[in-house]
Parts: C-alpha cells; sequence; structure tokens
C-alpha cells in the first residue's frame, strides 16, 4: 500500500511546541528534528570499519526542549500513549546488560523502553564531560516508522542530542554527537549498532547520499537526484519482524569480531577484497568464514556503488543492490522470506535491482528502478504478498532529505 509522504519537520514543529506547552505549562526553548534513514549500500560493514552509503529519509523524530535546573529529565512522546517518565538525570546509569535507564526513575514509569533512548543520550554527553546538562524537558513525535529497520531509534537519540548541544552550548560538531548517539544505544540501551544510523541522521545532505568511512567517519556528500536520470528509489516496509532477529545481530558481530582475530588485523576493514580468498582459506569455522565474505564483499559493493555514481551510471547500480541482497540471504543469513518476496518479485517485474536494508529479519527492502516503472512494481509486490497471505507492505518513496536541524 503506497503511502502519503509525511508531514515535514517544519510543518510538525507547531503541532509538537504546542504539546510541549500542554505537558509542561510553558512554551519549550526550541524545536528540532532528525531523519531516519535508509542505506543504499554496504551493511553490517560499520562496526567493522567499512564503508557505507545511506541517505536521510523525509520521516523525522520531532522534538521540542526546554532546559531544566532541578536534575530532572522528563520524557514524553506523543507516538506511545504513555505518560511523561520522570528521571533523575545525576542516578542515570545503564542496568547490568544494558537494560536501559530505568534507573534513576522518579516513582513508577511503567514500560520506559522508549525513554532509554533520550536517557541514554543524556548520560553519555554527560560521562564524555558535560556535567552542565542539569536536566531536561522533552516532548517527541516521530513519523518515522518503528520496526522497519530505518532507524527509527537513531533519529531519537540524534534529535535529543542535537538539542542539548545547542541548548547548553556544548560545542560538538555532528560526528562528534553521532558517537554520543552510538554511544548511548551501545552502553545504556545495550544494542552493540555500529555509527552508521546515526551518522546518516546527523550529518546527511538533502538530495545527497553520505559516502562514509566508519573508521575515522570522513565522508563525502555524493549527489543523488535519482528524479533527474528518470530512476526512483522505493522503501518497501514489510511490516514484519521476526524473533530470529532477536540477538542476532549481537552473534554476527562477535562472528566478524572473530574472523578479524583469526586473520591478524584490527577489523574487516583491513582485509583486501583481491586477497579474500586466501584469507578465506584461513578460516577454519564455516559461518566464520561466510561472515568475513559478506563483509568483505560489501566494502567492494560500496567503492563499485561509488565508481558508477562517479560515472553518471545510477542505473548500473541495481544489479549490485541485487547482489548485496544474495550475500545478506545466503553469507550473513539475516534476511527473511518476505525480504526474499520482495527482492524476487521487484527484479521480476522490471526492477533494476533490489535488496534487504537495515538489520533484516524484517523490516525493510530498497527497490531501484525506472519512473515509469514504479506503480507496475509496486502492484506486483502488493499481489505477491497478497498471494503469499502476508501483511500488506507499505511502500513510499526514499527521497534524499536533510540531516538533523533546527525547526522551531
Amino acid at each position: 500500500m503506497p503511502v502519503e509522504a509525511p508531514a515535514t519537520p517544519e510543518e510538525s514543529a507547531r503541532a509538537v511546541a504546542e504539546g510541549f506547552a500542554r505537558l509542561y505549562g510553558a512554551e519549550p526553548e526550541g524545536v528540532w528534528a532528525a531523519p531516519g534513514r535508509v542505506n543504499l549500500i554496504g551493511e553490517y560493514t560499520d562496526f567493522n570499519d567499512g564503508f557505507v552509503m545511506p541517505l536521510a529519509l523525509p520521516h523525522t523524530a520531532v522534538a521540542a526542549v526546554s532546559r531544566r535546573t532541578d536534575g530532572r529529565l522528563r520524557v514524553h512522546s506523543a507516538d506511545t500513549g504513555e505518560g511523561v517518565v520522570t528521571l533523575e538525570v545525576a542516578e542515570l546509569r545503564p542496568e547490568s546488560g544494558g537494560a536501559g535507564g530505568v534507573v534513576g526513575a522518579v516513582g513508577p514509569v511503567g514500560a520506559v523502553g522508549w525513554a532509554a533512548y533520550p536517557a541514554g543520550v543524556v548520560w553519555a554527553l554527560r560521562e564524555a564531560g558535560h556535567e552542565i546538562i542539569t536536566g531536561a524537558d522533552v516532548h517527541l513525535a516521530s513519523t518515522v516508522p518503528t520496526g522497519a529497520g530505518l532507524s527509527s531509534s537513531a533519529a531519537l537519540e540524534t534529535v535529543v542530542a542535537l538539542a542539548l548541544n545547542d541548548l547548553y552550548g556544548l560545542g560538538r560538531s555532528r560526528p562528534e554527537l553521532a558517537r554520543i548517539g552510538q554511544r548511548a544505544e551501545n552502553a545504556f540501551v545495550g544494542v552493540p549498532c555500529g555509527v552508521m544510523d546515526q551518522m546518516a541522521s546527523a550529518c546527511a545532505a538533502e538530495g545527497h547520499l553520505l559516502h562514509l568511512d566508519t573508521r575515522d567517519l570522513s565522508l563525502r556528500q555524493v549527489p543523488f537526484d535519482l528524479a533527474q536520470r528518470g530512476l526512483a528509489l522505493l522503501v518497501v516496509d514489510t511490516r514484519v519482524k521476526h524473533a530470529l532477529g532477536d540477538g542476532a545481530y549481537a552473534e554476527r558481530r562477535a562472528g566478524c569480531e572473530a574472523g578479524a582475530r583469526a586473520l591478524g588485523v584490527n577489523t574487516l576493514r583491513e582485509v583486501e577484497y583481491a586477497r579474500l580468498p586466501e584469507a578465506l582459506d584461513r578460516l577454519d569455522d564455516p559461518t566464520v568464514r561466510a561472515y568475513v565474505r559478506h563483509v568483505v564483499s560489501d566494502n567492494e559493493r560500496v567503492a563499485r556503488t561509488i565508481a558508477l555514481l562517479d560515472a553518471g551510471d545510477a542505473r548500473a547500480v541495481g544489479p549490485v543492490l541485487t547482489e548485496g541482497h544474495a550475500s545478506l540471504r545466503d553469507d550473513l543469513r539475516v534476511s527473511c522470506p518476505e525480504l526474499d518476496l520482495v527482492v524476487a518479485t521487484a527484479v521480476e517485474a522490471g526492477a533494476l535491482g533490489a535488496r534487504m536494508t537495515g538489520g533484516g529479519f524484517g523490516g525493510s527492502a530498497i527497490v531501484l528502478a525506472e519512473a515509469g516503472d514504479t506503480a507496475a512494481v509496486t502492484k506486483a509486490v502488493e499481489d505477491a504478498f497478497a498471494a503469499a497471505g502476508h501483511t500488506a507492505p507499505r511502500v513510499f518513496p526514499a527521497v534524499p532529505s536533510a540531516g538533523a536541524r533546527r525547526v522551531g
């Protein structure tokens, strides 16, 4: 089912500010927005110091924020139906195992899983030496689909980090704020993600892909005006998430780290693609071998993609996407029947290429197609899902959008 474009952050700013005033009895000091992302190519490479190429989506988390001086953090989401969660800033700390931020709660807070993301950012900023942060009132609303592999959590982290950076005059750069968001998710929430999602949310530029080296966070904004070339990139949200994905990300990260140790390198980034067969011959564990093959070959696919885009041949990127999906499906084993169905059906219906994007086991796929073929490709995917008895997918264009910014 195709979906309409979300309201722009600027359009949402007034409603979020009004919601803040109703909750807290005063106008916010400002309103900020940070987008979700979709990754064109380079999956499970960021925690291996590799290369990625995401773009920011028009879907954003919008936050109205004011400072407090009494040491309390109050957070509220318009999307959850829950009340305000109140936390003591000085008492914020990860629970054992990264359980996520209920330490420091004031009173009965109920299910505060989502609140761990903004709370984790406050904790990470203070851990980084910014004890000047003495509390905040935060009201959030997001149009980033949750559970779709489009980094709704990174959008929350980034928007709160940027707001506090501005309000408290912390002077942190966008890449530094991305690292703060990653630390919040790794150490506070307990998810061992790489830095791609937060970097895309913090640093993306409208009309561009973000070609990112995750080892040193050097980046290049790559023009990506598909409409000018008669092309379109679709996001197909399968609207499913399989339980098999629970813990799978951490297991694959551990497997990649085991592969690096076995090969005597710090990270798999150091394994040259030209010497991949030799490296694979040195690995006894077939699972580790497959993980290494995916990471090294996906770094090479990023290099091929940037070369094709620089040469003005965006259509030739399609087969690279499909090749990447096969690697994610067969070597990394993070796909699922619904994602495989999207890719196979879209390509059969005339798409130039397609692949799953994000962590997998559900979530979303991307489809590169001629602009004139998008309706037919969308219908083919919807019909295939209906025939298989799956919930109808959500389909929308991936429009390269601006990164985090103040909007009110």
